[in-house]
């Protein structure tokens, strides 16, 4: 149990966290966020029917925690709670699909691009640190994370079932 409790962890806490933050606003409350969400999750895992709907069942608790914070800091009034979030997972589990969907896009990126972006999106890689591990200059690993961010975004852009408003950022994720 311990095992699969820090697979959890390592899979989801950076972009758990990114999502609280981008709610919240502040920081220190948001790492307390995070951690009353595992906790929950930790607590509460033996009422998970399907494990292959763990992501989407961590991010409803998520969900619930954030609009817990919220009322209790009482800074939004109960019955206007105009805080965006995405749709509740469905039978269908469509945030794995997306999941599924990006990741394989990632993987289709050629070795320079896919490693660039994996390392300074999801291990917490500076760009700084990424031309020092690379033997490349600061310039060129900036370069080079901004084309496979680039490349990445031309991919999911091409899917049919991606939804762009005018601006061409992605709003939505259809099936």
């Amino acid at each position: 149990m311990n095992k699969d409790i820090k697979i959890l962890w390592d899979d989801l806490h950076q972009e758990l966290y990114r999502f609280i933050l981008s709610r919240v606003k502040n920081e220190e409350d948001s790492k307390d966020i995070l951690q009353e969400v595992f906790i929950k999750a930790l607590t509460k895992i033996d009422t998970l029917k399907d494990t292959s709907k763990l992501t989407s069942w961590v991010y409803q608790i998520c969900r619930n925690v954030v609009l817990d914070y919220f009322r209790k800091k009482q800074t939004l009034k109960e019955d206007h709670i105009d805080i965006e979030f995405p749709e509740e997972a469905k039978e269908d589990n469509t945030y794995t699909k997306l999941s599924t969907c990006i990741n394989g896009k990632i993987s289709s990126l050629s070795e320079k691009y896919k490693e660039a972006i994996l390392l300074t999106s999801f291990k917490d890689y500076s760009q700084l640190q990424l031309a020092h591990d690379k033997n490349i200059s600061y310039s060129g690993a900036k370069s080079r994370v901004q084309r496979a961010k680039n490349l990445l975004k031309e991919d999911i852009l091409d899917c049919p079932n991606v939804v762009t408003d005018a601006n061409g950022k992605i709003i939505d994720f259809l099936e």
